[in-house]
């Protein structure tokens, strides 16, 4: 019920009449009012994603089988009494339906990394006003293609960041963002363990600037400080073009540096440590796509430990887009890894959307052949709000002498959004 200046009157005289209960009474009211004034202006969000995902490993593991569904449940509140000032809040569920045969929740299977568990995904208060937003809490953060900063959102259970963040695009062309990160919720069920750590603390500062040079051509740098493991610093290139035939092309090329970190973390598992690290990492690629075909070819290398402890890798990275979807070199390999891919696809409205991409990895230091991989995915809107996808990955072990083995990943998945 809305109240007018005349119902506030009322309420001062009655106040005066008869004491302090009457305000307090009114307070309450008041306070009733304002949080319910809220929440009807909120915007709800809904995601259920089932998924089945099979899992064939060439060792002495027995097959996995998943039967897995992510429940998102989330919320924006706008109207806080200050202009800019918003809430964001989500809770992610991840459940089976009985078929569980997939470690670790069944030691002796393959690992299926979605375990069952539940948590408080986003819950950050932020603030936005001409052109400046800035954020405290925990939420999700991808940057660019997720190769260094991602959210793992193929899992059912996303990374998120416990962060304070800028953001600034008051200058045409111009992006700026800046985030101190002190905790890091991974993917991993923290209850059940047998994988990896859960999560942890940590003294990380994130840095990315990236400005439009001109309409084919934007250039991007960031210096991604993780304490206690090492700096990314690194130049990015990404742009397109069309042709006069009608072929878009898109390209994009990318440099980094891993360096000894400027950061240090004091808490388990880091505990102060200042490793040395001396790393290279490149990335090429040129895609093209006309009338629903799209064709492309990337090469990237993940370099070799060179004078420093370790191979290029990437921990917060959205793993799973990058070096074949089987996830075998979800660690970067000791000699480094290469990986040249090419991609054939079409997509139209009635059709749906089919890619097929190949893969070839070898060493960066020596000659090592880490086997190939030929991953494929389908995607159809089968109504609305729903998304259906068939996907798979087989991976085919090189050189003998390697840990890796033949692998073999199927997947059938719904995403429904509300």
């Amino acid at each position: 019920m809305k109240m007018n200046k005349m119902s506030y009157v009322a309420i001062a005289a009655m106040s005066v009449m008869m004491g302090t209960t009457s305000v307090v009474q009114a307070e309450e009211a008041a306070e009733v009012n304002g949080v319910s004034e809220i929440l009807s202006h909120g915007k709800y969000s809904l995601q259920i994603r089932p998924r089945y995902e099979f899992v064939d490993e060439d060792n002495a593991k027995n097959n996995a089988n998943a039967f897995t569904v992510r429940t998102v449940l989330g919320a924006k509140f706008d109207t806080l009494g200050v202009d800019g000032l918003a809430a964001t809040l989500e809770m992610t569920n991840v459940s089976n339906f009985g078929v569980d045969n997939y470690a670790p929740a069944s030691p002796g299977y393959s690992v299926v990394a979605d375990g069952e568990q539940t948590r408080v995904t986003q819950a950050n208060i932020s603030y936005a006003k001409e052109g400046f937003v800035g954020t405290v809490g925990r939420k999700g953060l991808n940057l660019d293609n997720q190769r260094f900063i991602g959210t793992v959102g193929w899992r059912q259970m996303p990374q998120t960041y416990d962060l304070a963040s800028v953001a600034y695009k008051g200058i045409e062309k111009l992006d700026l963002m800046a985030a101190y990160v002190w905790g890091v919720n991974r993917i991993f069920d923290r209850d059940l363990g047998g994988l990896k750590i859960p999560d942890f603390d940590t003294n990380t500062v994130l840095l990315h600037a990236s400005y439009k040079v001109m309409p084919e051509l934007t250039i991007t740098a960031y210096d991604y400080m993780i304490a206690s493991k090492f700096d990314h610093i690194g130049i990015r290139a990404t742009g397109g073009m069309t042709l006069e035939n009608g072929v878009e092309l898109n390209y994009m090329a990318e440099y980094a540096k891993q360096n000894d970190p400027s950061l240090t973390e004091e808490s388990a598992p880091f505990n102060d440590a200042e490793p040395e690290q001396d790393a290279d990492y490149y990335r090429f690629g040129l895609s093209g796509s006309h009338h629903g075909l799209t064709a492309g070819v990337c090469y990237e290398v993940l370099g070799e430990a060179g004078s420093g402890a370790s191979p290029f890798s990437t921990p917060l990275a959205t793993l799973h887009a990058h070096n074949g979807w089987a996830d075998m070199f979800l660690a970067t390999p000791a000699d480094g890894l290469e990986d040249l891919s090419v991609k054939l696809g079409y997509g139209d409205k009635t059709f749906g959307k089919i890619l097929g991409v190949y893969h070839k990895f070898d060493s960066d230091a020596g000659s090592v052949d880490y086997g190939s991989e030929f991953d494929i995915v389908y995607t159809k809107k089968v109504m609305k709000d729903l998304m259906m996808m068939l996907k798979g990955a087989m991976y085919a072990k090189g050189d003998a002498a390697t840990s890796y083995v033949d692998t073999n990943k199927y997947w059938v998945m719904f995403d429904y959004t509300y």
